[in-house]
């Protein structure tokens, strides 16, 4: 993958954030990560550059990741976001309250992650 496809992670969860950034940056990725939805929204609005993808978890304190979303596609239209939740058995219908890219239940395998990232940024570079 490209090293230079920076990912903001959002998540409350401490292993949950360790577990994924360790896994993005042995992928390569230029990962930065946030365990609130507050810090989330300081990283996206304080780097110039954007990110290319999000991955936000939809419960949390301050900023719930469902906000944090409708503000992501409001300010930063052509960031894909996928959003991770361990709450609810309809994962499909936080997707469309959120408006996330792609939703995927907690736990999940992080190969699927990997093939979910490849395939937003795949269809985000054919849409510019």
């Amino acid at each position: 993958m490209d090293p230079s496809l920076k990912i903001l992670i959002i998540d409350d969860d401490e292993h949950v954030l360790a577990t994924l950034y360790d896994f993005l940056s042995d992928k390569k990725y230029d990962v930065t990560s946030a365990s609130d939805g507050l810090d989330g929204l300081k990283f996206l609005e304080s780097n110039k550059q954007g990110f290319d993808l999000v991955i936000t978890d939809l419960v949390m304190p301050q900023i719930s990741g469902i906000g944090l979303i409708s503000i992501i596609k409001k300010k930063f239209p052509d960031t894909p976001v996928i959003a991770i939740t361990g709450w609810g058995e309809y994962p499909g219908a936080f997707a469309i309250e959120s408006q996330a890219d792609k939703v995927l239940s907690k736990p999940f395998e992080l190969s699927e992650l990997d093939k979910v990232i490849k395939e937003l940024i795949s269809s985000k570079k054919n849409n510019i």
